[in-house]
């Protein structure tokens, strides 16, 4: 790492150009080739699956994504009015003719009767694209939108016109660029309040967008080479100028504190890289190894999120041992506030030693620790219950924001039609014979009567008669908790008596079902995963700090860490509180891979923190061999850095709220909860009063493992250099600020 540092503080100029390279080609290139994302919820070999591919094989025209225009009329009309039906069928007829439509279902027509309410006030036309959503170009949905909502300006007074389905979703895509600025502006504003150095408080924001710049970029590119999920992009630039922010400022942070010492520039840098810039290295490679833990769970759509947003981390690490670097023999001694630069010229290197607000905080642990940590148990404990009724599902354009207009036709088709109509379930069979032809005639009927059916459409059968599907449109609303259990009684009970004596393989499909086999999956596995994840850490940390302790007690406090947050999104998303006033739409399921990539990424990011406060308690240990004042030590000199960054991260994370985006906003509010609740009630408040409590156990290794494991070193030791302060005995390690009162 020191020689790294050198090459990059001579070469500084050409470490800096090479990443503005990097990040100038890339996103040169992404632009050329453009997006390609996928939100592909399909596992292969279940259920919802086969039915998917059945349908296609047997009916190719239905293979496209399916999308409704939906209107609804004034008081003193209604949707079989000349001059409303006059108007939404030229509408129509426009839509059918626009590129990419492969046919327009029409309410005025035979095959579309049904699709008119019974009040007569709403109606619906059903309109097929040629492609799935994920390959339709973004202005073909907008010119679908347009055209539609023209039909208002021309059509009778009172007409309200709009769109729902997939496809009409990419026309209302998010964009994150408001919460990046607004992240990245508190966190300069955190910077600047923390260096008292405009230099110094801009290098780390330069770091991150450099390296959060190129891995967007590559991110773009990734998506032309496996299925990349269209919010990873976004996610990964949370995660990486969250992380990115925080590794530069642990590395700043060491790096002023070499100049107060009275170190050269160069030697200041090379100092910092070679110790924290290790830390930083190892809390990177921890983040990234949790979230390639997602890989176990062989989920294609979970294997993109974890490979860019691993690529982001990687990234921002590199960034912060190598450009960053650069970037501080640039500066030089402006790293220091004026004041700083002019104290150290008047008075020379002196010792910096903790005091006020961290020094008491320090000290008042040490004297209640059983109090301080009942506290922090009791607050963990209360915001995890919420966790207790977690429902996993995916949320639906029912719960987009109100003005959307994919959340209006959501509306007005439950208010017309039913909440079940926003989520129907394909039924898909082969045939042969006879025999399967009756059976499927009298499906109908016992379908009617299944408790939890709303209506059943014919049986409709493919060219050559070997196919067959009908739609089942269920009484609730798709992501309700009752249409699970519909989807689990037609395929335990109701479909399996219906095949008795038949050929017939009848497979539930639809978007709900399709949910319901990947929640399944994933919840099936988590307990894998999760153990995996933990136990790696734990292997990691026990070589790290040769104890027994230290990783048991990350464990849980990474399990704590992730209750707790659950319990905020639950409460946030789930049980609605605040969800509609922030604009993220009404109360909803939490999406089921939100537990995978929250275990992944609040695992590594709790381990940062871990590695940067018991880190320096272990230094400590090791030169005193007593744990009170090991752990006095190290939570006064860390807990200010610690908390400096916290505050960074909360804010980039809370920023993403306004990106308006749903998924992305329950990333930003669980991190943003994870991280306040791990820095200022975990790594601050519980950890060291547990550490009190335990005195020397906290180290306890047994002999013969000791023996086995390997020595590693998350930092160089460095010479620490301690003038002797008054009042403070000779050879005494401890700042006189620390000792007992």
């Amino acid at each position: 790492m020191a020689a790294l540092a050198r090459w990059c503080v001579r070469h500084r100029l050409v470490a800096v150009l090479l990443w503005l390279l990097a990040l100038g080609g890339t996103a040169a290139a992404a632009a050329a080739v453009g997006s390609a994302y996928s939100n592909n919820y399909e596992v292969p070999g279940t259920e919802a699956d086969r039915a998917t591919k059945l349908l296609g094989e047997g009916f190719p025209d239905l293979g496209g994504d399916s999308d409704t225009v939906v209107w609804h009329t004034g008081a003193d009309q209604n949707a079989r009015s000349a001059a409303v039906e006059q108007t939404m069928t030229e509408t129509l007829d426009k839509i059918a003719d626009l590129p990419g439509i492969a046919s327009v279902t029409s309410p005025y027509t035979d095959q579309g009767a049904a699709q008119i309410s019974e009040d007569g006030r709403t109606a619906y036309a059903t309109v097929t694209f040629r492609e799935q959503s994920d390959s339709i170009d973004q202005s073909q949905a907008q010119a679908v939108v347009d055209t539609a909502k023209a039909a208002e300006a021309v059509g009778p007074d009172g007409l309200d016109v709009e769109l729902g389905g997939s496809a009409i979703g990419l026309t209302e895509a998010k964009s994150a660029k408001t919460a990046e600025i607004v992240g990245v502006a508190v966190a300069a504003v955190v910077l600047f309040l923390a260096f008292g150095s405009l230099a110094a408080s801009l290098l780390p924001i330069a770091t991150a967008v450099v390296s959060v710049g190129t891995a967007y970029a590559g991110i773009v590119l990734l998506g032309h080479f496996m299925t990349v999920a269209d919010f990873a992009p976004m996610l990964g630039t949370l995660i990486g100028l969250g992380v990115g922010i925080d590794y530069a400022l642990f590395i700043v942070t060491r790096h002023r504190k070499g100049l107060k010492q009275g170190l050269p520039v160069a030697e200041a840098v090379e100092r910092a890289v070679a110790t924290t810039g290790r830390a930083v290295v190892f809390a990177g490679a921890t983040v990234c190894i949790a979230l390639l833990g997602m890989l176990i769970l062989r989920l294609s759509f979970l294997n993109g999120v974890a490979i860019a947003a691993s690529l982001t981390v990687i990234l921002t690490v590199a960034a912060s041992v190598t450009l960053l670097p650069a970037l501080l023999s640039f500066i030089g001694p402006r790293a220091l506030s004026r004041r700083e630069r002019r104290k150290l010229a008047e008075r020379g290197p002196g010792p910096e030693v903790p005091t006020g607000l961290a020094a008491r905080w320090s000290a008042f642990v040490e004297r209640h620790p059983k109090l301080l940590g009942g506290v922090a148990v009791a607050v963990i404990a209360l915001l995890a219950i919420p966790t207790l009724s977690l429902h996993l599902g995916t949320s639906d354009q029912g719960n987009n924001p109100a003005g959307s207009t994919t959340r209006q036709a959501y509306d007005l088709l439950a208010d017309g039609f039913g909440p079940g109509v926003n989520g129907p379930l394909t039924l898909v069979t082969e045939v042969n014979g006879a025999p399967d032809r009756l059976a499927l005639d009298n499906l109908g009927g016992t379908l009617k009567s299944t408790p939890g059916v709303a209506s059943v459409s014919p049986v409709t059968y493919d060219e050559s008669g070997g196919a067959a599907f009908l739609t089942v449109v269920p009484d609730s609303a798709p992501q309700s908790q009752q249409t699970s259990d519909l989807v689990d009684r037609l395929r335990a009970d109701v479909l399996p008596r219906a095949e008795t004596g038949t050929s017939l393989d009848l497979h539930v499909g639809g978007v709900t079902a399709g949910y319901d086999d990947f929640a399944e999956i994933i919840v099936g596995k988590l307990p894998l995963f999760v153990g995996v994840v933990i136990g790696l850490g734990c292997v990691l940390l026990l070589l790290a700090f040769r104890s027994v302790g230290i990783p048991l007690k990350a464990a849980v406090m990474n399990v704590a860490a992730v209750a707790a947050a659950f319990g905020v999104v639950v409460a946030v998303f789930q049980w609605g509180w605040g969800s509609e006033l922030m604009g993220l739409g009404r109360a909803g399921p939490i999406e089921p891979f939100l537990p995978v990539i929250m275990v992944s990424v609040l695992f590594g990011l709790s381990m940062d923190y871990q590695v940067f406060l018991v880190s320096r308690m272990y230094e400590e240990w090791l030169e005193t061999g007593d744990n009170r004042v090991a752990v006095r030590v190290g939570l006064a000199e860390t807990s200010r850095v610690i908390n400096s960054a916290a505050v960074i991260m909360i804010s980039v994370f809370l920023a993403f709220v306004l990106s308006g985006d749903r998924v992305i906003a329950m990333f930003g509010i669980a991190l943003a909860a994870a991280v306040a609740l791990d820095a200022f009630v975990l790594r601050t408040l519980l950890v060291p009063a547990l550490m009190h409590m335990l005195g020397g156990a906290n180290w306890w290794l047994p002999k013969r493992l000791d023996r086995w494991l390997p020595r590693i070193s998350i930092e160089v030791p460095e010479s620490r250099t301690r003038a002797t302060i008054p009042g403070q005995r000779a050879g005494e390690d401890v700042p006189l600020a620390l000792k007992d009162r």
